[in-house]
């Protein structure tokens, strides 16, 4: 099977040559040969230069994308987790040192830290694993069941905290679960009222319970490939896993181009956190050489011929996504 929706923000570095006709043939091109299905949004120096939907939103319905649909992110959700636990730290309510079990006492890990979470440093084990095993799979699993099979089942972390560098979704599933011990709200809650509700996000929701248009305007409903049909179906007919779809944290996000792109300029202008602060989410805070690749806080960091560059991409059944920015007076690497 292959996904076929894909939300995309690109605020690039273009030449002068480069032109929306030329813009438009290009993505005109991969439309008709590749099947691309999803939205794209580029920008230059703040400023939008393209923007432009291909396919549709719902195909049974003949649904056509538009500028206001909404597409899940995936693992991009990791970048508003890791802005959650850096405005709380901007209040002096956790300090990069503080231990994971300072607020999840009950979790076995003594030596992780929230750094080390953020940075996917931790050698946290593999929460879903756990909920893939012992959940009831007929209902829907929530942090506290992630949390709570931790504490009982004791996976062992995969290297001493700091000892190496491998990606983690439970980590930020956790980082969650801290953000909601600290402040008494639900995650979804607290994201709307400090990150989401300010920048004027207003397409953008922690989407951990029912998905339907009903319950999310303009939702592009996801299909996938089935090879054994030799058609698209909708994810939903797929069989994926959806008791794991509660957890959040390291996904559940769902939100629109233009909403990505709000988000990409509170970066670039630290609207939310302090100068220092935003500086330390997009500098680079481990890395490893086979494959290449570094780590901010929550972001994916690193350098080409265009210079640093911030990034992250996401994957949901039936969506595809990526947010990738190269700026001017970026830190160095």
């Amino acid at each position: 099977m292959k996904s076929i929706l894909l939300c995309l923000l690109f605020p690039i570095i273009l030449t002068a040559q480069t032109t929306r006709p030329a813009l438009d043939a290009y993505m005109q091109a991969r439309a008709s040969f590749y099947g691309f299905n999803g939205n794209v949004l580029l920008a230059k120096k703040g400023q939008v230069i393209y923007q432009q939907s291909f396919g549709y939103a719902d195909v049974s319905a003949g649904r056509k994308l538009d500028s206001n649909s909404v597409f899940d992110i995936g693992s991009i959700a990791k970048e508003f987790t890791a802005m959650g636990i850096l405005l709380l730290k901007d209040k002096g309510q956790l300090n990069y040192t503080d231990t994971l079990r300072k607020f999840l006492p009950q979790l076995p890990y003594h030596n992780v830290t929230i750094e080390q979470l953020l940075t996917h440093t931790s050698g946290m084990a593999d929460g879903f694993g756990l909920v893939t095993k012992f959940f009831n799979h007929s209902e829907v699993a929530t942090n506290d069941d992630l949390v709570r099979l931790l504490a009982s089942e004791k996976p062992p972390l995969y290297f001493e905290p700091g000892a190496g560098l491998a990606y983690s979704g439970t980590a930020f599933n956790l980082l969650a679960s801290v953000i909601e011990k600290i402040t008494g709200q639900p995650y979804k809650t607290y994201l709307y009222e400090k990150v989401f509700k300010p920048l004027g996000m207003m397409h953008t929701q922690v989407a951990n319970s029912s998905r339907s248009v009903k319950d999310i305007p303009g939702l592009a409903l996801a299909y996938l490939y089935s090879d054994s049909l030799k058609r698209n179906i909708p994810a939903g007919e797929s069989g994926w896993t959806t008791y794991l779809a509660g957890i959040t944290g390291e996904g559940m996000i769902v939100t629109t181009a233009g909403d990505l792109f709000k988000w990409d300029r509170a970066l670039k202008n630290h609207a939310l956190l302090n100068a220092a602060t935003q500086a330390e989410m997009l500098s680079l805070h481990s890395q490893k050489a086979m494959p290449k690749v570094g780590f901010g806080y929550g972001m994916r960091v690193g350098e080409n011929d265009m210079g640093n560059y911030v990034f992250h991409n996401g994957w949901y059944p039936g969506y595809l996504s990526m947010h990738f920015a190269t700026w001017a007076k970026m830190l160095p690497l």
